[in-house]
């Protein structure tokens, strides 16, 4: 071939991701070793496929062209050599998951360790992050995320729980100083720890009660990014700090054990569960078919698009 398989893969990463950094952390590999496959590329085609710059990685319009057709050739190329899977006795290889920290926190625990039990050949990695991403892009076979948040050209299977609420809560210590509120709109008078998205968006708290709903911008001493973060808020609402909106199930320890205390509970709002999705190929790599029938019988496998 003109071009290397393995090199043709790194310039369509780095391509994707815009960026020789970015795509390495995308893949694992390392920038240097995506920058050489590139230049190797570019050097048998001799044309230049990528513009770069100190700040960005863009396709020429070759780049393009090329990259236009390259994404759907690789993953035939995929798909054929995980034929090769059918022969075994069961499935092998690899399988990268792009999920929410609540997801890996919440869902995973009651799946990984069975699912790598049954398919001990399968080596799974699990990216935690919070911003919805191209999985392609980012070398991840599938994705968990919330129906809201999914792509309209994306397979859905349900996983794990079916129906979550969000949990408003705060230390009985601070109650006990400031007043326990009797409707959202006394949380305007709180102190509030608030989330803020990795786009820069703070998160909104919204209640619901007998058809009556009420969003509040929540305002306090205390900012901390959706995810990573996480856990911080939940100490510092523990610690007095103020009032938290979270998964109830991530705050039921700590409600258990009367380290936090129930606020504005009949208005807590339920929404629907996560969803793996993954792109609708007619064969998926047998790692993550394998995935998607476990997940399936135990937790009602129901397929469709942009759910």
């Amino acid at each position: 071939m003109t071009a290397d398989l393995a090199d043709l893969a790194a310039f369509m990463t780095v391509a994707r991701a815009g960026g020789f950094r970015e795509g390495a952390r995308a893949s694992g590999a390392s920038a240097s070793s995506l920058s050489e496959g590139v230049r190797r590329v570019e050097a048998r085609l001799g044309v230049r496929l990528l513009n770069r710059t100190t700040r960005s990685v863009a396709p020429t319009e070759a780049g393009a062209r090329l990259l236009e057709r390259l994404g759907p050739a690789l993953a035939e190329v995929e798909a054929a050599l995980d034929v090769v899977n059918g022969f075994r006795d069961r499935p092998a290889g690899p399988l990268r998951l792009n999920v929410p920290v609540s997801a890996a926190r919440l869902v995973l625990p009651a799946i990984v360790p069975p699912f790598l039990a049954a398919y001990p050949d399968i080596r799974l990695e699990i990216v935690a992050e919070d911003g919805f991403v191209d999985v392609l892009a980012a070398g991840c076979d599938a994705g968990i995320r919330y129906d809201e948040r999914l792509a309209q050209d994306m397979i859905a299977v349900p996983i794990g729980p079916r129906t979550q609420r969000f949990a408003t809560v705060a230390s009985p210590a601070y109650l006990d100083r400031h007043g326990r509120p009797q409707h959202p709109r006394d949380l305007v008078s709180h102190a509030c720890i608030g989330g803020r998205f990795g786009n820069g968006a703070t998160v909104p708290w919204e209640f619901e009660r007998d058809g009556e709903v009420f969003r509040i911008d929540p305002t306090g001493p205390l900012i901390v990014r959706v995810g990573g973060a996480t856990d911080l808020a939940v100490d510092a609402a523990i610690a007095g700090v103020g009032i938290l909106t979270l998964f109830e199930d991530w705050l039921r320890p700590h409600l258990a054990r009367g380290a936090l205390e129930p606020v504005l509970e009949p208005w807590w709002q339920p929404f629907s569960g996560p969803f793996l999705y993954y792109p609708g190929r007619r064969h998926l790599p047998a790692p993550l078919r394998a995935f998607v029938d476990f997940i399936g019988p135990a937790r009602g496998n129901a397929d469709g698009a942009g759910k």
